[in-house]
């Protein structure tokens, strides 16, 4: 999919997702109260190990304007920005990213999750 962001833009948006990820899941992860879950974040690529439920990784994928997510669950995925409603979506299926995790952790965590990426977030 051709996005037309800037990639300054580009690298705004998905810098404020990132970040917002990894704050939430911090604090997912320290209310959990399980050591063998971390989460850590290093040059564009987000890292969530859920123990032996599996590790997520997240991360930036500037030459396709993207956020590309692989899930020990759905598996690969690439999510493009969509300026209308300011979320990150999967082409194939239309959904966001954040109801994606959404749904997953709260399998993986047995609770409600409530993640947002969306732009509005701040």
């Amino acid at each position: 999919m051709y996005s037309s962001l800037s990639m300054e833009r580009y690298h705004q948006l998905a810098d404020d997702a990132m970040d917002g990820l990894l704050e939430d899941l911090e604090q997912l992860i320290e209310d959990y109260g399980d050591a063998s879950y971390e989460v850590d974040y290093h040059s564009g690529v987000l890292t969530l190990r859920l123990g032996d439920k599996g590790t997520y990784v997240i991360n930036k994928q500037p030459p396709n304007k993207q956020i590309w997510l692989s899930s020990p669950f759905s598996g690969p995925k690439r999510y493009d920005y969509i300026e209308t409603d300011g979320s990150w979506r999967y082409s194939r299926d239309n959904q966001p990213l954040d109801n994606l995790l959404n749904e997953e952790l709260g399998r993986a965590f047995n609770k409600s999750i409530l993640l947002s990426l969306s732009s509005s977030r701040s």
